[in-house]
């Protein structure tokens, strides 16, 4: 009878564990997530803000373009042309 208590006593012990393993990994989880949740946000905010860093560098290099630099004339003359197309195809969407 008392191998039986032992055993019993035995499997609760390692029961006990398991549960408080169980409690710390789901913890460990659940802040993980809530980490990796934030991580997500901030990269999206940073690769928004490159984007417009970016944006505002190439309205930069062509206000300097226009400005009469000769540096990037035709990178510059590329764009404007690229723009006058995207704004005709905005006007025939508009008059469709």
């Amino acid at each position: 009878m008392s191998k039986i208590i032992e055993v019993t006593n035995l499997l609760d012990d390692k029961l006990e564990t398991l549960l408080e393993t169980f409690t710390f990994l789901k913890e460990e989880n659940e802040f993980l997530h809530q980490k990796l949740t934030n991580l997500e946000t901030q990269l999206s905010e940073n690769q928004q803000q490159l984007e417009e860093k970016e944006k505002t560098y190439q309205l930069l290099k062509i206000a300097k373009t226009i400005e009469g630099s000769k540096e990037n004339k035709r990178e510059t003359k590329l764009k404007i042309n690229a723009l006058i197309r995207d704004i005709d195809k905005c006007i025939l969407q508009l008059s469709e």
